[in-house]
């Protein structure tokens, strides 16, 4: 009888110590299939908030170690952005507490160097107590950080000139749709370089480049954050304004004017730069039609000697 024992304990540690082996084994090839993918999965044991990582030690997504940040529910909530921690917090919650059938966002967290990294969370209760109690949730949280950069570039390039970073035509026009239709009304202020193409022929294109790049930083300190500056291509620049009253944008531009009056440096070369501007002001009108009268009026003042400005 006690040799029986013996021989079947001794088939059932074997039995245990290969089941061992073939855990260990799957765990190694789960962490190398995850580690491939940079997701990461978790749970929590949601009576206590203590979490769990499978694949890699809790914190290092965000630069800590183990010892500087524990693995518990309220370390994740205080590394969430600010901006984001309330209702990331509340989707989280609404899971947990059965409002949703799943838990799924993509949000930032705050690195410990300061910078921001975007991730992609999921997870879904896995066990209830006998009282239908949420006892674990199980995810998997994914670093898409390079892929957030990429897609905020891309749409940075949809509406961005790709030389000064200035508005492009597609994104004046968002901008002047949504003035148009406050009811307000506004202005339209083109700007278009005296000379631009003389400098350019004389000292080449990377000079005329350059020179472009110094008009767009001056404008970008001459106007309010709030109005919309693009340039249109060449030498040609637009802004917006959420105003009609003829008094203050005449001020507004002969204080641009004033502001270009003395030579700029560009490449070591110091030149002077005039402007004629031609402003357009408008309530219902169709872009076209705005950006056709300011045009007009510009080419005016660049038949009445240049540098000056003058209304549609």
């Amino acid at each position: 009888m006690i040799v029986k024992l013996m021989q079947e304990n001794a088939r059932l540690e074997k039995e245990g110590s290969l089941l061992r082996e073939k855990n260990r084994i799957l765990e190694q090839k789960l962490n190398a299939a995850l580690d491939g993918t940079g997701l990461c999965l978790w749970e929590q044991y949601i009576p206590t908030g203590e979490l769990t990582m499978y694949n890699m030690e809790w914190g290092s997504l965000l630069g800590y170690t183990i010892d500087e940040l524990a693995a518990h529910i309220d370390s994740w909530k205080a590394n969430l952005h600010p901006e984001d921690r309330d209702w990331v917090i509340a989707n989280f919650e609404d899971h947990i507490n059965g409002r949703t059938d799943s838990y799924d966002v993509t949000h930032r967290m705050v690195h410990k160097d300061g910078s921001i990294s975007w991730v992609s969370d999921r997870g879904r209760v896995i066990e209830f107590s006998e009282n239908g109690e949420p006892l674990r949730i199980m995810g998997t949280h994914v670093d898409i950080t390079k892929e957030k950069r990429y897609e905020i570039e891309l749409a940075k390039l949809a509406h961005r000139d790709p030389l000064t970073d200035l508005l492009n035509r597609k994104a004046l026009l968002e901008a002047f749709e949504v003035l148009r239709q406050s009811a307000l009304g506004g202005a339209l202020m083109f700007i278009d370089l005296d000379d631009f193409k003389a400098n350019n022929d004389r000292y080449g294109h990377k000079f005329g480049d350059s020179l472009l790049l110094k008009i767009a930083e001056m404008l970008r300190l001459e106007f309010n954050e709030s109005n919309a500056i693009a340039r249109l291509g060449g030498d040609e620049f637009v802004v917006l304004f959420d105003t009609s009253d003829r008094a203050q944008l005449a001020g507004i531009a002969n204080s641009v004017l004033s502001s270009f009056s003395e030579p700029v440096t560009v490449e070591s070369r110091e030149i002077t730069v005039g402007m004629s501007i031609g402003i357009s002001c408008f309530t219902e009108q169709s872009f076209t039609a705005v950006y056709e009268q300011a045009d007009s009026a510009m080419y005016d003042v660049k038949r009445q000697g240049k540098n000056s400005y003058v209304f549609a």
